[in-house]
């Protein structure tokens, strides 16, 4: 299996599945797109070989290849894993696998944060209303890209100072806290805008296209003069570390950014700036007047 050739006809009907069961199951674009991706590559591989006569132990060989061969990263065997179990297990009816495989150290990668005088830069960088709107909704709630741009205008509850964020990643809705700041920019931006579904509208009257909101935050960072290299997702970094520096209990953290694992939350721990000067000795709580 060190050759890639075209599908023979057993495995192009054997993505053809593949596809239609994704889609039957209500998996995500993303995710759809990912285990598709690494699915059709295993299928290459195999050449003339159909895919459904494959054994337990010639599966786990091909994984050790992208291990060993192909230099794959954890986070990517994961994904190769997920979508080989998803085929034998939900499309061919297997019953379930588990592969036994040498799993490659993960080196511990820490966020890129912006200190809080570079989010106000960054949000003074943005060049009209609607994009300083978009940074501050990204910021004060902690979104995923694709969570800020789906916003729609009845996810703001102003009565209930909370913002829906409906079908995050995992499929999970939450509720994040809506800034009373925020609220006073989103009636100067309603005024000006008149949205009609989405929050932030893109050509159409659809939802503002994730590329979008990643060009208003590369423009912001250069109209500020930060150099840190990120996404919009470092707004979502940046929410998390500042909560965690200003006392918020890290498990709280974890509810409001919608993590499925406590640890993902604690890498956060890592770049919060909670040294011996930002942490208070608790005789300095004491009311002691002597």
């Amino acid at each position: 299996m060190t050759l890639e050739r075209p599908l023979c006809p057993d495995n192009l009907e054997a993505f053809s599945r593949f596809s239609e069961m994704m889609k039957l199951k209500g998996y995500s674009p993303n995710t759809q797109r990912t285990y598709s991706t690494e699915f059709h590559y295993f299928l290459r591989m195999l050449g003339e070989t159909p895919a459904a006569n494959l054994a337990k132990d010639e599966v786990q060989g091909y994984l050790l290849v992208l291990l060993q061969e192909k230099g794959y990263s954890e986070a990517h065997l994961h994904t190769a894993v997920n979508a080989l179990k998803f085929f034998y297990e939900k499309v061919e009816g297997r019953e379930k696998e588990f592969y036994d495989l040498p799993r490659p150290k993960k080196a511990l990668t820490l966020p890129n944060v912006l200190a809080e005088e570079e989010v106000i830069s960054l949000i003074k960088g943005a060049s009209n209303l609607k994009h300083r709107t978009l940074l501050m909704t990204a910021y004060s709630a902690g979104l995923r890209v694709s969570e800020l741009v789906h916003l729609k205008i009845a996810d703001i509850d102003s009565k209930r100072m909370l913002i829906h964020v409906r079908r995050g990643k995992g499929k999970k809705d939450r509720f994040v806290g809506l800034s009373a700041k925020l609220l006073e920019v989103l009636r100067d931006y309603f005024k000006e805008y008149k949205p009609k579904e989405y929050l932030f509208e893109g050509e159409g009257g659809g939802p503002y296209s994730a590329r979008s909101a990643q060009q208003v935050l590369q423009a912001a960072k250069k109209a500020a003069g930060i150099d840190k290299k990120g996404s919009v997702h470092m707004l979502r970094h940046s929410y998390a570390t500042h909560l965690l520096e200003n006392g918020t209990d890290i498990r709280y953290i974890q509810d409001l950014l919608g993590h499925f694992d406590l640890k993902t939350t604690v890498r956060y721990a890592h770049v919060a700036k909670k040294g011996p000067t930002t942490i208070k000795s608790p005789l300095d709580r004491l009311d002691l007047d002597l």
